[in-house]
Order: C-alpha cells, then sequence, then structure tokens
C-alpha cells in the first residue's frame, strides 16, 4: 500500500502508519499525576501493543466473530483494544462509563459479549459492575480501578505479536455501538469495516486532515462521534491523538495537547464563553475587540487561554448552538460549523461549510452523502456510514430503510435553496394539546435553552390547552436561586416567557415556564449519556405535578417552596 486511500479498512490504515510512520507519535496519554506522567506510543509501539493484545484473544480459542466488550473512559488502551479485537478477528461493543446496571447487564446480554476489557471508570462502577454476569472473564487497563481481573500489561508482557492479522471483509460487523437509548431500550447498530473506513476518508479528505493535526479525545468513544472524528480520522490521516486526564484538568490538557480539530456540544462552549466572562465582562470585551491596535491580541490571548489558538476546524453538535454564540466566537476568529449526524449512520451525514453557516441550520451533506425530505416531512439520509441495520431486530431492520437504501432518521427538517439542512423535531416527538393541535417540542426547547438562565429543558403539555416547559436552571442561575433571589429571577424568567411566546405561533405558546429542583445529568437517568434528555423519564417524574401548576395560573412556577 502506497497511502491509506488503498486501503480497504482502517486496520489496514493503521498497519500503513505502523510502517510509514513508526517513529511519529500516536498516543499521547495523561496516567495520573499532571504533565510529569504523561505516556507516548509511536504508532509502532501502539500497533505492536495492539498485536500482542490480539495474540491473547487468538489464544482464548472464542468463535470468530464474537463480540467483545470495551468499557472505559477515553484512553489509549481503549484504541488499541479495539484494534486488538479486529485483528483477532471479532466485533467491539462499546459500553458508555456511566450507565446503570440494569443497561449494562441489558448489553452485555444482547451483544452476547464473550469478555469484557476494563479501563479508566468514575466511581459509579461500583453500581455500574452490578450488571455484569459473575463469570464475565475481564482484562482490565492500567487504568482501571482497583481489581483482581487478568492485567493488560501483563498480557502484554507475555504474549508475541500477531503476524497474521485476520481479515477484516469490507462488509463484516466491526463494531455494535448502542443507541443512548432515550425512547427506550438501547438498541444496537451494526457498523462495517467498510462504513467506518469511508466515513473516515471522507471526512479526512473534506477537511483536508494531515499528519500534522492533532486531536483531544474527549468525547465519549462508546458513541459515534468520537470514533468518527477521533479514531476513523486520525487512523485514516495519520495524525495523533491526545487524551484528557480528568474533568478537572481538561482545560490544561486542552493547553498541553493544543489541538488543530476541535469539535464540541453547544453546553461546552457556552461554559468556555461563561468562563471568559467571568475573567472579562462582555462590555468591556466588546469595547476591547473594536480598538485595532488591541483587536488581534485580545483575540490571541483568549484563544490560547483556552487552548483553542492552534484550532483551524471547529465544530458543534448533538444539539443547536446559539447564534449570538456563534458570533461571539466568529468575533474571536473561530468559525463553529454545526454537524448532523446520527449512531446509525456513523455520524457520517452533515456538515456546515466554511463562509455558508446559516444558523438553525446542520449544514449540507458531505459529497457522498445524499438527502431528501419525505412526504411526512421526514429526513432521510443515505451514507457510506449507514449501518447494516440492528443487532437482533430483523423486523426493525425491515423498516429502517427505504427500497432504495435510505435511513429513516426519525427527524423532521427541511432543505434550503442550496441544500442546508434544517432539522425541525423528532417525529415521536410530536403531542396534541386539548385544542386538537399538534406541538413540536424541539423548536421551542432550542430557543429557550438560547438563555444563559437555562441549562436544560423540555416542553410538554399533552392534553392541556396549552403546552408548558420544564427547565433546570444553569448554575450561575441556580446559585441566584439559592442566595434568595428568586424574586428577581423570577422576573427574568417571565420576560424571556413572553420573548419566546411571540415568537410562537398561538397554539404553541407555553402557559408557564417550571423551574425544577433536580440537577439532571446522566448519573441520575434525566439524561442519555449524549447529553439528550430523556422525556420518558421526565414524564413520569413532573407529570404528577402539571395539574397543580396549570391551576396556580402564575408565569413562573417552582417544584418546590424554599
Amino acid at each position: 500500500m502506497e497511502s491509506p486511500a488503498e486501503c480497504k479498512n482502517l486496520l489496514e490504515c493503521a498497519v500503513y502508519w505502523e510502517s510509514a510512520a513508526a517513529d511519529r507519535i500516536c498516543f499521547s496519554q495523561p496516567m495520573g499525576g499532571g504533565d510529569a506522567n504523561i505516556k507516548t506510543w509511536t504508532w509502532a509501539a501502539a500497533i505492536g501493543e495492539a498485536r500482542k493484545m490480539a495474540s491473547y484473544l487468538k489464544s482464548l480459542d472464542l468463535p470468530e466473530r464474537s463480540s467483545i466488550a470495551l468499557c472505559s473512559k477515553n484512553c489509549a488502551y481503549w484504541l488499541m483494544a479495539d484494534m486488538a479485537i479486529w485483528m483477532a478477528g471479532h466485533v467491539s461493543v462499546p459500553i458508555y462509563p456511566i450507565l446503570t446496571a440494569d443497561i449494562v447487564k441489558y448489553t452485555l446480554d444482547h451483544s452476547e459479549a464473550k469478555r469484557l476489557f476494563l479501563g479508566k471508570l468514575d466511581p459509579v462502577w461500583d453500581d455500574m459492575k452490578k450488571g455484569v454476569p459473575a463469570d464475565m472473564k475481564t482484562v482490565a487497563f492500567p487504568l482501571a480501578p482497583e481489581n483482581n481481573h487478568e492485567q493488560w500489561d501483563s498480557i502484554i508482557d507475555n504474549h508475541s505479536p500477531l503476524a497474521e492479522m485476520s481479515a477484516c471483509p469490507s462488509d463484516e460487523t466491526a463494531t455494535i455501538i448502542y443507541t443512548s437509548g432515550s425512547t427506550g431500550k438501547p438498541k444496537g447498530a451494526m457498523i462495517s469495516f467498510e462504513a467506518m473506513y469511508k466515513s473516515g476518508r471522507g471526512l479526512s479528505e473534506f477537511l483536508n486532515s494531515h499528519t500534522g493535526d492533532r486531536i483531544l479525545s474527549y468525547l465519549p468513544l462508546a458513541h459515534c462521534y468520537e470514533r468518527f472524528v477521533g479514531q476513523a480520522q486520525s487512523l485514516y490521516a495519520g495524525f495523533p491523538l491526545y487524551f484528557a486526564e480528568t474533568l478537572d484538568t481538561f482545560l490544561h490538557d486542552l493547553q498541553h495537547s493544543r489541538p488543530t480539530l476541535f469539535a464540541s456540544v453547544p453546553r461546552l462552549w457556552l461554559k468556555f464563553q461563561l468562563g471568559v466572562f467571568h475573567k472579562l465582562p462582555p462590555e468591556k470585551l466588546s469595547r476591547l475587540l473594536k480598538i485595532p491596535i488591541l483587536n488581534g491580541i485580545v483575540k490571541k490571548k483568549i484563544l490560547k487561554q483556552l487552548g483553542l489558538d492552534q484550532v483551524r476546524f471547529a465544530a458543534s453538535g448533538s444539539a443547536p448552538i446559539p447564534k449570538e454564540v456563534i458570533a461571539w466566537y466568529r468575533s474571536l476568529g473561530l468559525e463553529l460549523l454545526e454537524g448532523y449526524g446520527m449512531t446509525e449512520n456513523f455520524a457520517y451525514s452533515h456538515l456546515s461549510r466554511p463562509g455558508k453557516i446559516r444558523p438553525g441550520y446542520v449544514g449540507n451533506p458531505y459529497p457522498d452523502v445524499e438527502h431528501r425530505i419525505s412526504e411526512d416531512g421526514e429526513i432521510l439520509v443515505k451514507s457510506p456510514g449507514n449501518m447494516k441495520g440492528y443487532f437482533k431486530m430483523p423486523e426493525e431492520n425491515k423498516i429502517v430503510f427505504t427500497d432504495d437504501g435510505f435511513l429513516h432518521t426519525g427527524d423532521l427538517g427541511s432543505i434550503d435553496e442550496i441544500g442546508r439542512l434544517k432539522i425541525t423535531g423528532r417525529a415521536k416527538e410530536l403531542f396534541k394539546t386539548s385544542k386538537g393541535k399538534y406541538v413540536a417540542p424541539a423548536p421551542i426547547e432550542n430557543i429557550l435553552s438560547n438563555s444563559p438562565l437555562i441549562e436544560a429543558c423540555y416542553v410538554t403539555g399533552v392534553g392541556y390547552h396549552q403546552p408548558h416547559s420544564v427547565v433546570m436552571l444553569s448554575e450561575a442561575a441556580r446559585q441566584e436561586a439559592f442566595e434568595g433571589n428568586r424574586h428577581s429571577l423570577a422576573n427574568n424568567l417571565s420576560k424571556l416567557l413572553n420573548e419566546v411566546n411571540s415568537a410562537l405561533s398561538p397554539f404553541e405558546q407555553l402557559a408557564f415556564i417550571a423551574i425544577t429542583k433536580d440537577v439532571w445529568n446522566a448519573e441520575n437517568g434525566f439524561l442519555t449519556p449524549t447529553l439528550k434528555i430523556k422525556r420518558k423519564v421526565l414524564d413520569a417524574t413532573y407529570g404528577p405535578l402539571t395539574e397543580k401548576w396549570y391551576e396556580m395560573k402564575q408565569p413562573v412556577v417552582w417544584e418546590a417552596a424554599g
């Protein structure tokens, strides 16, 4: 092979770089204790270690194409284990490192996992591990919590590199990625070797990725986006991956890695912005940016402090980002491009084009991706990244694709005159008011989420004359409420309600905003691991309070007094 473009799968790309870039850095992994304890692997060392683990897996004599699970936060060992699984002729099954025990058990049982790799985990693992069968054979990474499993380093020390790797036919399943389960039990999307390779190649070619690029890997490898942007792209383009140590060290990790490619979710982009405002109030920053001599200095200093001064491509996904935030980052010289994708198409779907951003739109399809809107308003996508189908769900697979190969996304949308896609909601999320009107909650939630007072929200109101919203306040607003400033906060939320309603049709206008005392996160089950709200959980939690809230006839109501 003369280049990755001649490879047939990502594993062949890895072998190419093992030779072509043998001495260049492949992974940089904090091992605990800050910069003094960072381990790096060259391409030759990383692929060599994967080969040794593959020898161990081969020695187990498991049935061909066995499922092998991975449960760990992002780390170099995760990716080496993934490659070892492929080299040994098996299928990787990622498990998100923050789940309930019953979902862990369901995933391991449903995927028929024969082994488990266990790695870097939070204390929540103490509850999660209750879902792991007692007889599940497990290999622990060096970063794993204290355990009595087989150890990665010991296995590596006692096995020779696997010389002849198993074939990875294009149409064979490389990985089964389970959806986040926002609407019920997770489904296992079977992603082929071809889908992963073509997606990584397509993104690399679109971004002109090269060996000099860098990425900080921190978005969960258990989900498709980081596998697409981090794993698939880096294996194709041959650039190094850096890993974050902890949430507390994240900003330092960014400053250390100085990524050239950086993607995140709106909540993190907002937190970056609020962090800057904490040190430099918006009014003062705005004045400084208007002074020609200081303009460039201020921009460079802010981006350098964020660790983003080397970024040549920045993206936001998973949820809409306020246009004001996009404009603010543009004022600093960083253009945020919005993207769209799903587990079912390995996230290889849509991305905004530089200079052609339209707020509220997720951009155009990649060059080799097709899209259209069905008669019912549903977004249909045909992508090289499209899954083979859901694992062990033949009935579901009969309806998930059109006869001509387009994926039913379940999202509603429209396409503008130059092919940019706008998502207007989820078909299954529509609900009917007592007036017989159907309401799409997502667009209203997006408007509410633009407010710095709100961190997360959901809109509902099935069977009532008008919908309403339940919101989780932002950290700053929660602090304000805690300090006894509820009256001022309620006034600001009442003004927000009026502003939101002025942008809505009469039947969509909110009757009130309800403030929850709960903090929604993945650990307590209110959010999916990808930070999407779980409507069924929210309905069950706040549904019993709804009648009382409507009877209060107030623009802002609180879940509990205090």
